[in-house]
């Protein structure tokens, strides 16, 4: 984040903090009134803001800016590509389909991002300041554990997500934190961040500890917050293919589908073993499609033939 941070005040927060936040004027006892040399004319210096780069009200304020404008256009671009080019709509035809629901969905989603973005903000406000182990080169610790790095990071947030996921399924937890999220039993991928502000901040701390315990390249970091926006959205398209090799280790749209149905089942995030391990896996089987309701519910209505498309 402290690159993206440098980057935004360099081209954009430097000059936006000068006009908003000016630093005082001062003369020198020397300042007369006569017309300035040429030189010093060509040289005047740019103006600058009375909060410097490294102020912590600035920090904040700008983290602020960077990480919610960064969420919501990841969301409104993988959303918007997954609903028209994967999502399959007739879904929206399903018995427990809410009555404009992707609309709910959208606005669950932008009340909850900015929410989250607050309480996130130590964790990022920590890193731009050094406190946690992101790394600049490569070369510190090679490019074998640049790639187990990533790898880890999967394995690592994926075993807490699963605990923190299925802990928030407990009667005395639900229906205060993660009950919102299940609101949308049949999903569509604008789901994909309408939660309860608490339940998306805690289901999101295992990626802000992983880097103030283990090291992390800074651009590696960047890119996989950016692969975890990605797969949260894929994982609610409510694709159900099922029957192929990867399907017994990875968290498949097909698992998460059958989570939003069945709620007890498939907490995982990235991959099966969790579940597999502490007995909470169920396997996607094609009966199981809610495409099968939907479509029983369009020939009700007289949208389909008497046979299936």
């Amino acid at each position: 984040m402290d690159l993206v941070l440098e980057y935004c005040d360099e081209y954009v927060f430097d000059a936006a903090y000068a006009y908003l936040f000016p630093a005082p004027i001062t003369f020198s006892n020397t300042t007369t009134l006569s017309s300035p040399s040429p030189s010093s004319s060509s040289s005047s210096p740019l103006p600058t803001s009375s909060y410097a780069r490294d102020a912590i009200p600035r920090q904040l304020a700008s983290l602020f800016i960077i990480a919610l404008s960064a969420a919501l256009a990841l969301y409104f671009l993988f959303c918007t590509l997954s609903y028209y080019f994967v999502y399959d709509r007739r879904l929206e035809h399903h018995p427990k389909f809410l009555p404009r629901q992707k609309r709910q969905e959208i606005i669950s989603s932008l009340i909850a991002a900015p929410v989250i973005d607050v309480m996130t903000l130590p964790w990022f406000l920590g890193e731009v300041r050094g406190h946690s182990k992101l790394y600049n080169r490569v070369g510190e610790y090679g490019w074998a554990y640049f790639a187990f790095s990533a790898v880890w990071f999967l394995v690592f947030t994926d075993f807490l997500i699963y605990w923190i996921h299925r802990l928030e399924h407990h009667k005395l937890v639900y229906k205060h934190v993660h009950k919102p999220h299940h609101k949308w039993i049949v999903p569509t991928p604008y789901a994909a961040l309408a939660f309860h502000p608490l339940d998306g901040y805690l289901q999101s701390l295992p990626y802000h500890i992983f880097v103030y315990l283990f090291p992390m390249h800074r651009l590696l970091y960047l890119g996989m917050f950016g692969f975890v926006q990605f797969w949260t959205i894929l994982i609610h398209d409510g694709d159900m293919i099922s029957g192929h090799l990867l399907e017994r280790f990875i968290n498949s749209p097909a698992h998460h589908t059958l989570h939003h149905l069945y709620f007890t089942c498939n907490y995982g995030q990235y991959f099966t073993w969790a579940d597999k391990t502490f007995d909470s896996h169920r396997d996607p089987m094609p009966e199981l499609d809610p495409i099968h309701e939907s479509l029983k519910a369009m020939r009700a209505k007289g949208l389909l033939g008497k046979k299936t498309d």
